[in-house]
């Protein structure tokens, strides 16, 4: 099939699996590789495929960058030491382990070692998408681990591929590989993102913002594979550098527009490889023989045992070196969080992409033995953890009866009423600063204490909700109800509820009389003679420049009092009061302010 009819079928079985999908109760991954099965059954639609560098070179720069850009550097701090053994030593020790298993079916080591290289890692836009349900803590971990354990893995997987290919491999090769793939990566993804980081700053044009962006995976990935070092550690590098330092580079209308930009392009990008599981599943089972449909079918199952059998033993064994001295949990807690984690451990787009890369011929024009059987086996565990594990992580999370975790909820009140405050110490002078008069400072002021009262009425309401939940809970044991509850006066609701005119109910009220006003005499000849009435009133001056004035400079004291939250907000963050995915959130806030207040930048 041509280039523009298998774009077109991709884009249609995505909408239609996004369609589907919350239809039908199930994971929008597993329903995109059932249609790709089911266009696999056509002849024409089953010979598609992509060329092996072309999944490897495109999608992964652009899936792991946005994770990067998404992920908690803090947390990567906090918790180095487990991620640290996670993505190297565990990867390793499960693609042995799988290797072994593909031995003792049969399999030549070289290939078994490639399998093994491929289904190790846990893929990190599947933790991403399924793991939601999990605390925080331990998805941030599970995600750090997801984004660096893709570069041991494509090691082990160069390894292999070159022993397949007859190259010679000793020790000291090994290590030196090593070393230059992880040296090299970091390396190669500091250069680019230095590179990068020089580039924004001297530019504020949305488009430039955007498209150097846009490039920084794609060159960081490149000049890694130049100095022969992890492209994908280099992506992850350069993602986290961004990250830390694109709201200080970056404006407020190019990171709307990214925010809005990078998460459908990688939502494209993974659900295209899911349908491509599908149909590459089709196409092996057609080109191999029932026999060994059946023998694949059993080497798939063990592997995903094997999987999750290795990394459970490998968090019970890893465990002796995270305990923290006066540390105390729950008697059972530790094996719950395992078990746990265990089940997230999900494979996906990274482990297809690694399988579908590896070459059809070697530099002899000898086919690669074994490459249907690494791409069947990879689908296959695919499938079992969209299948098996993803439906059972919800059941499992509530068996492991983890704390509930307040912990973002508290920094994100925390950051914001800091913000607010800091704003308003600073109104006078700023407005003094830049020439506001009295009357717009003392409007922007009210507009400060009202969003700051709104921040700690928020606050309240989730303290109260707390409360009532633990009071329910307690009823629900002693099967009594509670007779100082069902008042219905939390925190929040005392503040907000009396009905004034700067409380939402108040504000309510004004917009219904308004909206009674204007369709009083039913509905467009009413608003018409309203809009007369104001354009003729006798008591304005149309001719008067001073609302455009007041319009002026209320436009420049928020824009400086935005300026200066963000210096605030940033500055919790390198205090490490506040993480970085709440830093993330309240800056997009900010953002939309900004961008309502300056109006978007129009494209030339």
């Amino acid at each position: 099939m041509e280039g523009l009819e298998v774009t077109v079928l991709i884009g249609l079985t995505i909408l239609v699996g996004a369609l589907l999908a919350p239809r039908i109760r199930l994971a929008l991954p597993l329903v995109l590789v059932i249609l790709g099965l089911a266009w696999g059954f056509i002849p024409q639609l089953r010979e598609i495929q992509l060329p092996p560098e072309t999944v490897l070179l495109l999608f992964l720069p652009v899936m792991l960058f946005w994770e990067s850009l998404t992920t908690s550097l803090r947390s990567i701090r906090r918790d180095f030491r487990y991620i640290l053994p996670m993505s190297t030593l565990l990867v390793v020790a499960s693609a042995f382990a799988v290797a072994g298993i593909g031995v003792l079916f049969g399999m030549p080591w070289e290939i078994a070692l490639i399998l093994g290289a491929a289904v190790a890692p846990p893929d990190a836009t599947a933790v991403a998408a399924l793991g939601r349900l999990l605390p925080r803590r331990m998805f941030m971990k599970l995600k750090a681990e997801s984004l660096t354990n893709d570069g041991t893995a494509l090691v082990l997987y160069a390894i292999a591929v070159s022993l397949a290919l007859g190259g010679n491999i000793t020790p000291w090769s090994v290590t030196l590989s090593v070393l230059i793939s992880y040296v090299g990566g970091v390396a190669a993804g500091v250069v680019v993102a230095t590179l990068g980081y020089l580039l924004l700053r001297r530019t504020s044009r949305t488009v430039v913002i955007n498209v150097t962006l846009l490039l920084i995976p794609f060159s960081s990935f490149l000049l890694a594979e130049i100095v022969h070092a992890s492209g994908v550690l280099s992506v992850v590098v350069a993602g986290l550098i961004v990250a830390y330092v694109s709201p200080r580079v970056t404006t407020a209308s190019s990171r709307r527009q990214a925010d809005a930009a990078w998460p459908f392009g990688v939502f494209l990008l993974n659900g295209a490889l899911f349908v491509l599981i599908g149909l590459e599943v089709q196409f092996v089972v057609h080109e191999i023989s029932g026999a060994a449909i059946g023998r694949l079918v059993l080497i798939t199952l063990a592997v995903w045992v094997t999987l999750l059998v290795v990394r459970y033993v490998f968090q019970f064994l890893n465990a002796v070196f995270q305990r923290q001295p006066g540390l105390r949990q729950a008697r059972g807690s530790r094996s719950r969080a395992r078990a746990v984690s265990t089940v997230a451990g999900m494979r996906g787009a990274v482990s297809l992409a690694i399988a579908l890369s590896v070459p059809a011929a070697s530099a002899t024009g000898g086919e690669i033995a074994g490459r249907d059987q690494i791409v069947f086996v990879t689908a296959g565990v695919i499938l079992l953890s969209l299948l098996v594990q993803a439906p059972l992580l919800p059941a499992l999370v509530r068996w492991a009866r983890f704390p509930v975790d307040h912990a973002e909820d508290e920094e994100y009140e925390l950051a914001e009423r800091t913000i607010s405050g800091a704003a308003l110490a600073a109104l006078d002078d700023l407005a003094a600063e830049h020439g506001v008069g009295q009357e717009v400072r003392d409007k922007v002021r009210a507009e400060g204490y009202q969003m700051l009262e709104f921040s700690n009425a928020r606050a309240l309401a989730r303290e109260q909700a707390i409360v009532d939940a633990e009071a329910r809970a307690l009823d629900e044991m002693l099967d009594e109800p509670d007779p100082l509850g069902g008042s219905g006066t939390g925190g929040a609701r005392v503040v907000t509820g009396n009905g004034g005119a700067d409380s939402p109910s108040g504000m309510n009220a004004a917009v219904a009389d308004g909206d009674a006003l204007i369709d009083g005499d039913g509905g467009a000849e009413g608003e018409v003679r309203t809009l007369q009435m104001i354009a003729t009133s006798p008591d304005v001056d149309v001719m008067q420049r001073s609302p455009l004035v007041r319009h002026d400079e209320h436009t420049r004291l928020k824009l400086a009092l935005i300026d200066r939250k963000r210096e605030v907000l940033l500055g919790l963050r390198r205090s490490g009061r506040v993480d970085d995915l709440v830093v993330r959130r309240i800056s997009a806030r900010l953002d939309l302010e900004q961008v309502r207040l300056q109006g978007i930048e129009e494209f030339d």
